[in-house]
């Protein structure tokens, strides 16, 4: 009885703005701690493969295998396997297979961003629906004691606005940090792209088609003029 009591209290001090923005709150905070904890492993896990590349260059198959799980090591992977095959351009390689490989983690990212967004305008619209109540309130009442209805009205509504400012802020910080991670990841896949593939035992390159005509053509005028 007593939970009943305390949640009709809180829901009536927060309203249907703050309740939603509670739920947002821990939505936020399980996306924080997931890809905070993620991109930590993903980061130290790559740093260990590219050290051990650094002292055994010629061990490079070994190192793909032993952190094949790891998602920057499978964007190098897939180019020392495809590289060649359509296109020669490394860095749009990258850029498909890091979005391939880190498509969840940008999603959540993401999301961080829409709740940093949407949180201040909620405790605004949360704010609003509390004033409303209390001129309601205002309107009705016949007693003299207006400027306290007024004030702890308005003390409650801008509860909401507190709410809002509070867990945008966070938010913000944490997607900006989440962002500024990625790109580091980014750019560490192309450079140590270049570096695996420089690792590479036979030096497989296929020469494009076009150097391929290239070489057609002078080899047939060579045979003419001879």
């Amino acid at each position: 009885m007593q939970t009943m009591e305390l949640w009709s209290r809180f829901y009536a001090l927060i309203g249907p703005a703050g309740l939603t923005l509670v739920v947002l709150a821990a939505a936020a905070l399980f996306l924080a701690v997931k890809n905070i904890l993620f991109l930590w492993l993903v980061g130290r896990d790559f740093h260990r493969a590219a050290l051990a590349l650094g002292l055994t260059p010629e061990n490079r198959d070994g190192l793909l295998l032993r952190f094949a799980g790891n998602p920057i090591i499978a964007i190098i992977d897939g180019i020392i396997r495809t590289h060649g095959q359509h296109s020669y351009d490394l860095k749009a390689e990258v850029a498909y297979l890091f979005h391939r490989h880190f498509s969840r983690a940008q999603r959540d990212i993401t999301c961080l961003r829409v709740i940093a967004v949407v949180s201040p305008l909620l405790g605004l619209l949360g704010t609003l629906l509390g004033l409303l109540g209390v001129f309601q309130t205002l309107a009705q009442t016949t007693t003299a004691a207006v400027a306290s209805i007024l004030a702890a009205g308005i003390w409650e509504a801008i509860i909401t606005t507190i709410m809002g400012l509070t867990l945008a802020i966070p938010c913000l910080m944490v997607y900006y940090l989440l962002s500024l991670k990625l790109r580091s990841f980014h750019l560490a896949a192309i450079e140590y792209g270049y570096r695996f593939l420089e690792c590479r035992p036979h030096c497989p390159a296929k020469a494009p088609a076009q150097h391929q005509e290239g070489a057609g053509l002078k080899t047939g005028e060579v045979r003419a003029a001879a």
